[in-house]
C-alpha cells in the first residue's frame, strides 16, 4: 500500500451503496432524493416526520434508533416507535407554552436524550431548530440568540443560571425557557419533565413546506459576528441521499457519529441523516477518552464511524498498541470530517482498523456533505475525494472577470453551482454577505483547493491562510501534512508571516508527541524532515513549540488566530475556541 492510492478490494466495492460511482453521478438528480421519502400524508414535507413517524408507518416503530451512553454509564435505549411518542409530547409542550409555527428554539445542552427529543419535537411541530455547543460562554450565547431572535431555549439549570439568567429579559423575543433537570423550576422557566409527563402522545406533524425553515446554524468569521446560515426543510432530500453516498447508511445499521448537536455535523449526521435512512444512532455523553471510544466500537459492535481529524490524530498519537486489545472486526466504514485529514491519518485507520479514513469536504453554508471519498472508489490519501451525485464542483480563478474554471492542477477557490436541497438560503439579516458568496453562477465557499487530472479534489487552505513566497502559492495543509509524519509532532499549524525579501516566509507551529521535549536539535530535525518532503522554498523557516493549538471546539486549528497573535492583530470571533496554552 501506497500513500498515492489506496485501493478498494472487491468486496469494498460491492459494499458501497452507490454502486457504479460514475454512472451513479451521470444518471442522479434531485427528484431521486424524493422518492427516497415519503413527504406528508396530506402534502408538504417536515425533516421530523421523515426522520421517525414515516418509519413507524411502515412497520419499523421496534427498531432500534437511539441507544445512549451517559457519562455515568447509565444507558438508555429509544426504538423509532419511543422517539416518534416523546418529540409528539414535546411538540405538544411548545404549543401550550405560547409556541407556534416559525419560532425559533435554541439548544444549549450536552448530549443529553432530551436535546435529540427536542431538536426532532421542534422540527415536528414546525418551529425552527438552532443548537448551540454547551461550552459556549454567555456573550457568544447572547449574540446567537439576538441574530436569531430566539423565542425559547431548552437547556439545563445550571447552564441558564450562569449563562442566560442575568441578560434574559434584554431579549425580548425569548418567551420560555425550557429546563431538562428540575422537577420545579425556576420562576420564568418551565420544568420539561413535568410538562413532557403530563403531555399527550398525539401530535399531527405541522404541514410544512420545502422552502420553509427549519434549521440556522452559526458559523464564525474571521472578522465580525457569527453568520445564522439558514436551511429549509427539503434540506432533508440531502441528508437522506448524502448519508447513503457518503457514509453508505441503511435500515439498521450500528453507526456512531462523535460530533456534538452543537455544530452542523452533529445534526446533519448526528440526527437527522441516521434517522432519516433507519439507522440506529449511537450517542455517548461523555468526551474523548481513548479507552472508551475503543470499548465503545468493539462492545456496540458499529459498523459506521463518523469522527473528527483532531480525535483521530489524538489516537495516533496513543500508538497502534492501544488498539491492539480491541476487536474491530464489525466496522465497516470509517469517514472523517471537520477539517481536511492528513494523508498519514488516513493510511493509519487501514493499518490499525483495517479500513482507511474516508475524508469529505462540506460546510455549514453547504448543510450537507459535497465533495467524498466513496466506498466503492480509490481513495487518494490527502484528497477530500470527488463530488458526490447531484453536486457540481469546480476550481474557479477568482481574479478573472468573469470567474474562469482553473486546469487540473492550477490553484484557485472551490466553487458549486447552486441549487443543491441543503444549500443555505440565507445569511440572517446579512442579505448582502449572502449575496456576496455567488457570482457567474457558483457559490464560492472561501476554500481554495486544486482538482487533479482524475477528478479528485485536494484541499489547499481558506483563501485568507494561502501564503505566497517567492513566487510559489504554499497551502498550509502541505506543510502540516509533511510536519506530521515526523514521529516526534502530533499536530501543526502553519501561517505566512510578512518578509520584505520574499512576500511572506512560512512559519510552524507543532505539539509534540508524548517523550519528546522540545529542543534546538529537535527544531532542526523537523525542519530538516520538512525541507526533505517539500524542498527549501515550502518547508517552514522557523518551527515554534507548542504545549497545544489554538483549536476551535469542533477541532480546528485556527491558523488565523495564530497569525493575529503574531502580528499582533485583531483576533476576530473567537467565540468557538478551545482553551488553548501557548
Amino acid at each position: 500500500m501506497t500513500w498515492d492510492t489506496i485501493a478498494k478490494t472487491d468486496a469494498e466495492r460491492a459494499y458501497a451503496v452507490l454502486g457504479d460511482p460514475g454512472a451513479g453521478r451521470a444518471g442522479f438528480d434531485w427528484d431521486q432524493a424524493a422518492d427516497m421519502l415519503d413527504g406528508l400524508p396530506g402534502g408538504g414535507l417536515n425533516i421530523a416526520y421523515e426522520a421517525l413517524d414515516r418509519h413507524v408507518a411502515h412497520g419499523d416503530g421496534d427498531r432500534l434508533a437511539l441507544r445512549w451512553f451517559g457519562k455515568d454509564d447509565e444507558l438508555r435505549d429509544f426504538t423509532y416507535a419511543d422517539l416518534t411518542r416523546a418529540t409528539a409530547r414535546f411538540a405538544n409542550v411548545l404549543m401550550a407554552s405560547g409556541l407556534a409555527p416559525g419560532d425559533r428554539l435554541y439548544s444549549l445542552m450536552g448530549r443529553k436524550p432530551e436535546l435529540y427529543i427536542a431538536a426532532l419535537g421542534t422540527l415536528k411541530a414546525g418551529l425552527v431548530f438552532s443548537p448551540l455547543f454547551s461550552a459556549f460562554g454567555p456573550e457568544p450565547i447572547r449574540t446567537r440568540m439576538e441574530i436569531g431572535e430566539a423565542n425559547a431555549v431548552v437547556t439545563t439549570e445550571s447552564i441558564y443560571r450562569r449563562k442566560i439568567a442575568k441578560w434574559r429579559a434584554e431579549i425580548p423575543s425569548l418567551k420560555v425557557v425550557f429546563l431538562v433537570d428540575v422537577d420545579e423550576a425556576p420562576e420564568g422557566c418551565v420544568a420539561l419533565g413535568p410538562a413532557l409527563a403530563a403531555a399527550s402522545e398525539d401530535f399531527e406533524v405541522a404541514q410544512t413546506q420545502p422552502e420553509d425553515m427549519a434549521l440556522i446554524h452559526f458559523t464564525s468569521g474571521t472578522t465580525g459576528r457569527p453568520k445564522g446560515a439558514v436551511h429549509v426543510h427539503k434540506a432533508v432530500y440531502a441528508h437522506v441521499a448524502t448519508g447513503r453516498f457518503a457514509l453508505n447508511l441503511r435500515p439498521g445499521a450500528i453507526y456512531w457519529c462523535t460530533a456534538d448537536p452543537g455544530w452542523v455535523t452533529g445534526t446533519s449526521y448526528g440526527i437527522i441523516s441516521p434517522l432519516v435512512n433507519g439507522a440506529t444512532l449511537l450517542v455517548d455523553e461523555a468526551e474523548f477518552d481513548l479507552d472508551r471510544w475503543y470499548g465503545m466500537l468493539q462492545r456496540e459492535k458499529v459498523e459506521i464511524w463518523y469522527t473528527a481529524p483532531t480525535a483521530i490524530r489524538m489516537m495516533m498519537r496513543a500508538g497502534a498498541e492501544a488498539a491492539a486489545p480491541y476487536d474491530f472486526s464489525n466496522l465497516q466504514f470509517l469517514a472523517s470530517v471537520g477539517e481536511p485529514l492528513n494523508p498519514e491519518g488516513v493510511v493509519w485507520g487501514k493499518e490499525v482498523f483495517g479500513h482507511p479514513f474516508h475524508d469529505n469536504w462540506w460546510q455549514t453554508e453547504t448543510g450537507g456533505i459535497m465533495i467524498a471519498n466513496l466506498a466503492a472508489e480509490d481513495i487518494r490519501p490527502g484528497s477530500m475525494g470527488k463530488p458526490l451525485p447531484g453536486i457540481e464542483a469546480g476550481v474557479v480563478d477568482t481574479e478573472s472577470d468573469p470567474l474562469r474554471e482553473c486546469a487540473p492542477g492550477e490553484i484557485g477557490e472551490l466553487a458549486l453551482r447552486p441549487g443543491w436541497p441543503s444549500m443555505m438560503r440565507t445569511y440572517l439579516h446579512e442579505q448582502v454577505r449572502y449575496d456576496k458568496t455567488f457570482r457567474d453562477g457558483w457559490y464560492l465557499s472561501g476554500d481554495l483547493a486544486m482538482k487533479d487530472e482524475d477528478g479528485y479534489f485536494w484541499f489547499v487552505g481558506r483563501a485568507d491562510d494561502l501564503i505566497k513566497s517567492s513566487g510559489h502559492l504554499i497551502g498550509p495543509f502541505e506543510v502540516e501534512s509533511a510536519l506530521i509524519e515526523h514521529e516526534a509532532v502530533a499536530e501543526a499549524g502553519v501561517i505566512g508571516l510578512p518578509d520584505e525579501t520574499a512576500g511572506e516566509v512560512v512559519k510552524a507551529y507543532v505539539s509534540l508527541n508524548p517523550g519528546y521535549e522540545p529542543s534546538e536539535e529537535l527544531e532542526r530535525d523537523i525542519r530538516g524532515h520538512a525541507r526533505k518532503k517539500l524542498g527549501p522554498a515550502v518547508a517552514p523557516r522557523e518551527v515554534v513549540f507548542r504545549k497545544t493549538l489554538p483549536k476551535t471546539r469542533s477541532g480546528k486549528i485556527m491558523r488565523r488566530l495564530l497569525k493575529a497573535r503574531e502580528l499582533g492583530l485583531p483576533e476576530g470571533d473567537i467565540s468557538t475556541l478551545e482553551t488553548d496554552e501557548s
